[in-house]
């Protein structure tokens, strides 16, 4: 599959501009912890380190991303979490893909977890076919 868009790109598009109220998650939520992709492609990998308490470390090629999130608890009725995710803080290096994330940015996507929980895939919309992934568990890194 060819990536057009850098991942932590689509991640962080201003899908909207709006302030939300940030979720602070259950360390036994399945999506806190760090997670992996790799992107072969690039020969780069991206991490997420999903905290508990709110907010989330992206790091992307030299790109380094602090953020704020809100996460649901429980997915919907079709199985998605609405994540909603706000770039607090980023240094001025660009991510695997080559782009450059601004601070600011709002972003809403939707995650998908396999049943095992040791993986998820993103997905831009409530729909399966806008995901893209998968995002592997870290027991480590």
């Amino acid at each position: 599959m060819k990536y057009r868009f850098g991942l932590l790109g689509i991640f962080l598009a201003a899908f909207a501009t709006m302030s939300h109220a940030e979720t602070q998650l259950p360390p036994e939520h399945p999506l806190v912890g760090l997670w992996r992709i790799n992107l072969p492609e690039q020969a780069c990998s991206e991490i997420y380190d999903i905290r508990p308490d709110g907010t989330t470390q992206i790091l992307s090629g030299g790109q380094v991303v602090q953020t704020r999130y809100d996460i649901s608890l429980r997915p919907d009725s079709q199985g998605f979490y609405k994540w909603v995710d706000t770039v607090v803080q980023v240094n001025d290096q660009p991510d695997c893909m080559g782009h450059k994330v601004p601070n600011g940015n709002v972003a809403t996507n939707y995650i998908v977890m396999h049943a095992t929980g040791s993986k998820f895939m993103m997905c831009q919309k409530a729909e399966l076919d806008t995901c893209f992934g998968p995002f592997l568990k870290e027991s480590g890194i």
